[in-house]
């Protein structure tokens, strides 16, 4: 197929072969010829078929193949490939019927390629295909999709959604931060989402402890992750001057705050977590 033939269809004519090889392809069974009709130089021929448990119909033009040869033969009158327009939010890898695809190895934009951006991927109409998601840090159930029709576009949407050991690692970051924050021995641990203020002079160095940890899930966003706003509870123990007559007393007091944060996935597969929150 040209990139003529794509475009007068109106498909993307930079639409990737990566698909069009056995590994990709699953089995059609009980192909049957149910019909043929000329139609001047060529010949539409319907055929049924069960693809993976589902049943299809799907009618081909042919037309004789004039090149040379002793024996009759036939080619394709028009081209018996679809368009896959596959968008796969929560991670740049995916399979497809057990074929592994890297999106930067199929977009024409390469090691650049827009993790949000729809894939078109080349495809043998009829087949079955089915794409899933299984990395360290995301899955999905296979989304299954039977192209049917040549020269077609077909729209395929698969959102990956965290797995637990990714969420237990965001959780584990996530605590070892705000630990971070509270060996901080000032009111307002800096780049941190909790703090303490006082009117009067304090007398010694504040001490912080977490006694509560957010409870972290993690949510798709885009091309990344998101965590959502979980709540917290830190302590301070301070002891505090008054500036009016020079008494010391002990204040020791929780202090609720709420964690939020982005994660963005890198190319090498890792993860950058950026925590954010504020005070209640």
């Amino acid at each position: 197929m040209d990139s003529a033939e794509l475009e007068a269809a109106g498909l993307p004519a930079t639409a990737s072969e990566a698909l069009l090889r056995p590994e990709s392809l699953m089995t059609l069974t009980d192909a049957t010829v149910t019909d043929e009709r000329a139609d001047g130089d060529r010949t539409r021929v319907t055929v049924t078929y069960t693809a993976g448990g589902y049943a299809g119909t799907t009618t081909f033009e042919v037309q004789p193949d004039t090149t040379g040869g002793l024996l009759p033969r036939w080619r394709f009158a028009r081209s018996p490939l679809a368009v896959m327009k596959l968008s796969v939010d929560g991670s740049m890898r995916f399979a497809v019927n057990g074929f592994e695809v890297d999106k930067r190895q199929v977009s024409i934009d390469g090691a650049d390629a827009d993790p949000t951006t729809a894939l078109p991927l080349l495809v043998f109409s009829p087949g079955l295909y089915s794409v899933a998601v299984d990395t360290a840090i995301s899955s999905t159930p296979g989304v299954a999709v039977l192209a049917d029709a040549p020269l077609a576009g077909i729209p395929v949407d698969v959102q990956a959604q965290p797995t637990t050991e990714f969420i237990g690692v965001v959780q584990q970051r996530v605590e070892e931060f705000l630990s971070a924050c509270a060996q901080q021995k000032v009111l307002q641990p800096t780049g941190c989402p909790f703090g303490f203020t006082v009117r009067n002079r304090i007398d010694d160095a504040p001490t912080w402890s977490i006694v509560e940890q957010p409870q972290v899930t993690v949510v798709p966003d885009g091309a990344g992750w998101r965590i959502p706003d979980a709540k917290a509870v830190a302590h301070i123990d301070v002891d505090i001057r008054s500036i009016f007559d020079g008494s010391v007393r002990t204040v020791e007091e929780d202090v609720a705050f709420t964690v939020n944060g982005q994660i963005s996935v890198l190319p090498d597969g890792s993860a950058s977590i950026l925590i954010g929150g504020s005070a209640d």
